[in-house]
C-alpha cells in the first residue's frame, strides 16, 4: 500500500465513528423532523394521515406561533447587541486598562456561564419576585416605588426579564473569549497609534475591533443559535410561556405542541420552521459580518 492510500485510510479510519454518530443522531433526526412535518398525528397511535403541507398551511394563521416568532426575534436582536457590546467592552478594560482586582473580575463574570440554566431560573425568579424581590427591593430602598413592577407578571416587560436573565448568563463568557484575542495584539501597535496621537477610543475602532473581527464573526452566530435554545429552557422553567403567552419563544410553542397539545405533527412543522430560520440567519450573518482578515 502506498503512502497516499495509507494516509486515505488513516482520515477514514479516523473519521468514520464521528461520520456514523452525526448521521444516527444529527442527519437522521432531522430527516425525520420533515418527513413527520407532513403527518397528522398525535404522536401516541398508529394513526398517521398523510396531509401534505396542511400543517404549515395551518401555521400561518396561527398567531399564538407569530407571537412566539416575534418574542424570539426580539429576544436574538436585543440580547445580542447589549451581550456582544458589554463583553467587547468589559474586555477590552480588563485588557488593556490597568485596573485593580482584573483577575478578581475575570472570575466573577465568568461565574454565571457555569452555572445551570435551572440555578440562573431560580435566582431571576427571586430576583423578579414582585414583594420581596432584589430588583424591587433595591427600588423602594432608594424610593423609587415608581419603578417598582410584576417583572415576570406582565406582558408588555416580561419577555424582557427573560432577556435581562440571558444576558447576565452570557456576558462572561464571551468576554474571555474577546479578551484572549485581545491580549495577543501586539503591543506595539498601540505605542505606535499613541505616538500618532489616536486616544483609547480610536484605538479601540481602528486596531482593536478589526483585529479580532474573525473572533466576532464566529461568536456572533454561535451565540445567536445558543440564544435560540437557551430562551426555550429559560422560559420553560421561569414563566412556562406566560402570562397569557407573553414570554412564549418558538421552541417553546413546539414543545407544548409536539408534546403537550398532541399535535406532533404540527409540532414538527413548527421545528421545520425553525431549523430553516436558524439556519438561514447563520447564513445572513456569515455574508454580512465577512470582511478582510487583518494579520499582525
Amino acid at each position: 500500500m502506498s503512502k497516499k492510500a495509507q494516509k486515505r485510510f488513516f482520515i477514514f479510519v479516523c473519521t468514520t465513528p464521528a461520520l456514523i454518530l452525526l448521521t444516527i443522531f444529527m442527519v437522521i433526526p432531522t430527516i425525520e423532523v420533515f418527513r413527520m412535518s407532513l403527518y397528522k398525528w398525535g404522536g401516541f397511535s398508529n394513526n398517521k394521515e398523510f396531509v401534505g403541507l396542511a400543517n404549515f398551511k395551518i401555521l400561518w394563521d396561527d398567531m399564538n406561533f407569530i407571537r412566539s416568532l416575534q418574542n424570539s426575534v426580539l429576544l436574538i436582536v436585543v440580547v445580542t447587541l447589549i451581550t456582544m457590546i458589554m463583553a467587547l467592552l468589559f474586555a477590552t478594560l480588563l485588557t488593556r486598562e490597568n485596573m485593580k482586582g482584573s483577575s478578581f473580575f475575570r472570575v466573577v463574570f465568568y461565574i454565571p456561564n457555569i452555572l445551570s440554566i435551572v440555578v440562573i431560573a431560580g435566582i431571576f425568579s427571586a430576583v423578579y419576585t414582585p414583594t420581596n424581590g432584589l430588583l424591587n427591593s433595591i427600588f423602594g430602598l432608594f424610593k423609587l416605588e415608581g419603578l417598582q413592577q410584576m417583572w415576570l407578571g406582565d406582558q408588555q416587560i416580561a419577555i424582557f426579564a427573560i432577556g435581562g436573565a440571558l444576558i447576565w448568563q452570557a456576558i462572561g463568557y464571551y468576554m474571555v473569549m474577546y479578551m484572549s484575542s485581545i491580549a495577543s495584539i501586539p503591543e506595539s501597535l498601540y505605542e505606535a497609534s499613541s505616538l500618532e496621537g489616536a486616544g483609547r477610543i480610536r484605538q479601540f475602532f481602528s486596531i482593536t475591533l478589526p483585529l479580532i473581527w474573525n473572533n466576532i464573526r464566529t461568536t456572533l452566530t454561535f451565540f445567536i443559535i445558543s440564544t435560540i435554545n437557551l430562551s426555550f429552557l429559560l422560559v420553560q422553567a421561569m414563566t412556562g410561556g406566560g402570562p397569557d403567552g407573553a414570554t412564549e419563544v418558538f421552541l417553546s410553542y413546539m414543545y407544548k405542541q409536539a408534546y403537550t397539545n398532541s399535535s406532533y405533527g404540527y409540532g414538527m412543522a413548527i421545528g421545520v420552521v425553525i431549523f430553516l430560520f436558524s439556519f438561514a440567519l447563520s447564513a445572513i450573518i456569515s455574508h454580512v459580518t465577512k470582511r478582510e482578515v487583518y494579520e499582525y
